[in-house]
């Protein structure tokens, strides 16, 4: 199977920046999409044999999350544990036979911390419903989880410690997960690999330089490991100042 991940900060506007030819010309058999700041009704998306499930925010213009398969889930499940709604529209699950798929946008933290308390309540509430999806059958996590968890997955990790996305505390609750059985994909096969970021901020030739962070990560249950063949980052793909990722693993979405 190849899955995809792209936070694509406003689907309209990467849209218009090509967005459909990446998504065929990738062919991805899961194709998973954070902050698409639109409602019902405000896209159509031609995409053949493909099932769209969508997640927005109630707030207009704001976050939301969707999720495209070519192979229709058992259940779908929106927001966290038995809450299945959220009014900001950022976790989407997916149940198929041999493993769950979480596509997920975290709150940012904002740049001077004004929601960090939010954002430690969110990751609490994250990993008990990975855990328990776990205990079922394994998962396959993907999306824009706003931190930076190691110096390796910044550029500037010295000017930045202690800011919006590589706190302590933010970094913790990634270490936490990853402790309690998981795997990030990229890591696993490229663990001491500089240079692979996710997102650039526009300010001018910032990502033509490279100077990045790697917030948007493929993390998978560790029984998965074996079957992992390949994590990627597409860095050469524009339309949105996050790149997608994509991880090829060998497993079927049904038996």
């Amino acid at each position: 199977m190849k899955l995809v991940s792209w936070n694509v900060n406003g689907l309209r506007a990467c849209v218009r920046k090509g967005f459909m030819d990446y998504f065929h010309k990738i062919n991805a058999d899961i194709f998973c999409v954070q902050e698409i700041k639109l409602q019902s009704g405000q896209i159509t998306l031609d995409l053949e044999n493909y099932h769209q499930y969508w997640n927005y925010a109630v707030r207009k213009g704001y976050s939301g999350t969707a999720v495209f398969t070519k192979q229709k889930p058992l259940s779908v499940h929106y927001g966290l544990g038995e809450n299945n709604s959220q009014d900001e529209g950022r976790i989407i699950t997916l149940e198929f036979e041999r493993f769950y798929l979480v596509n997920v946008y975290t709150p940012n933290s904002q740049r001077d911390l004004a929601r960090l308390d939010v954002r430690m309540a969110w990751e609490d509430a994250f990993f008990n419903h990975i855990k328990a999806l776990d205990e079922i059958k394994p998962v396959i996590l993907c999306g824009d989880f706003n931190v930076a968890h190691q110096e390796i997955d910044l550029k500037n990790f010295k000017t930045n410690r202690g800011n919006s996305g590589f706190t302590v505390e933010e970094r913790s609750k990634m270490s936490n997960l990853l402790a309690s059985g998981f795997i990030d994909s990229l890591r696993y096969f490229y663990p001491d690999t500089e240079g692979l970021y996710t997102w650039w901020s526009y300010m001018k030739t910032v990502r033509e330089r490279n100077i990045g962070w790697r917030i948007d990560y493929f993390i998978v249950s560790e029984r998965l490991a074996e079957r992992l063949k390949d994590s990627q980052i597409h860095a050469g793909v524009m339309g949105s100042d996050h790149c997608p990722i994509a991880l090829e693993i060998n497993i079927p979405a049904s038996c």
